[in-house]
């Protein structure tokens, strides 16, 4: 069973603005029925467009990735299975295909090892996925387990269930965006993360106990220090407990890939075996990944008592 006990996540902190416009485009898909619902919930996504089509419309939906290749003889046997079964879903499930021929940064982050690989993507983590050729009924059973584990997240999470489309037009008449906070996501759908952190903390500097602002910031700074990591070397130096460097960055890699519990533990592996400035610089950076995530998120709670048991 897929796990979606995480209620937040690293992107949709980043980018409040861009969740707002996919609740406000699915309502649009939805307002013109289960036709155009079905056509827009298949899409060819790049490394230009993963955050927006992919992160970003995980909030609200499910998002499977089709990772293929026209060299794999087993993508060209799948892909009109995905489409077929996805598209009978009406808009339930959003089908992401990605050449990764052409996105390697993306099988790279996802640590894809053979294609096609196929990935569930809900509240910006993939939370399950398989990686050979299934036939349509197969296929079907495994969205069908899907769907049942989205719904039971919304039923123990209420709150996170995306508003119906009349509660959305209620709530666009609300206080507008702080322009800051608007500011932090254009900079960041232009790849400009430098601009982006600087209006997160004007923002903060104004109100230090923003939540959004304070979550963002340490998101676009995790993916500054990762920008230039190459996740195969950073794995091999991270095979020496004693290189300090490859062990953050490692817990940076294994954040942004949403394996949260594993990040927080490799850390505080690394605060229990070091001592002086080797230890604080783990405990600070550790005390940087927390913020990255909302304070109801359970793996903070864990992750502070064993830190505390670390430094005790």
């Amino acid at each position: 069973m897929a796990d979606f006990s995480r209620p937040g996540s690293l992107y949709g902190a980043i980018d409040l603005g861009a969740r707002k416009q996919t609740l406000e485009a699915q309502a649009r898909r939805e307002a013109a029925g289960p036709q155009a619902a079905s056509s827009a919930s298949i899409i060819d996504v790049t490394e230009e467009t993963f955050t927006t089509d992919v992160i970003d419309r995980s909030m609200t939906v499910p998002v499977v990735l089709d990772l293929w290749s026209p060299r794999a003889p087993g993508s060209a046997q799948l892909s009109p299975v995905l489409e077929k079964v996805v598209g009978d879903l009406g808009g339930r499930v959003v089908l992401a295909k990605i050449n990764v021929d052409g996105s390697p940064q993306i099988a790279q982050a996802l640590r894809v090892q053979a294609v096609p690989t196929v990935l569930a993507i809900f509240q910006g983590q993939a939370v399950t996925g398989f990686q050979q050729v299934l036939p349509e009924q197969e296929v079907s059973r495994w969205l069908d387990e899907l769907l049942a584990a989205v719904e039971q997240f919304y039923q123990a999470n209420p709150g996170a269930r995306p508003p119906e489309a009349g509660e959305q037009e209620e709530a666009s008449a609300g206080p507008p965006a702080d322009p800051d906070l608007v500011a932090a996501e254009q900079a960041i759908d232009n790849g400009d993360l430098d601009a982006a952190a600087e209006a997160y903390e004007r923002l903060l500097a104004r109100a230090p106990g923003n939540e959004d602002a304070k979550m963002g910031l340490a998101g676009v700074n995790l993916m500054r220090r990762t920008a230039e990591a190459d996740p195969a070397e950073v794995q091999r130096r991270a095979q020496d407990p004693a290189d300090l460097d490859a062990q953050l960055l490692a817990a940076d890699l294994e954040m942004l890939s949403g394996s949260v519990d594993e990040a927080f533990n490799r850390v505080i592996a690394v605060v229990k075996r070091t001592s002086g400035d080797d230890r604080d610089r783990a405990r600070r950076h550790l005390l940087g990944l927390f913020d990255t995530l909302p304070a109801e998120d359970p793996s903070l709670a864990k992750a502070r008592r064993a830190l505390a048991s670390a430094l005790f």
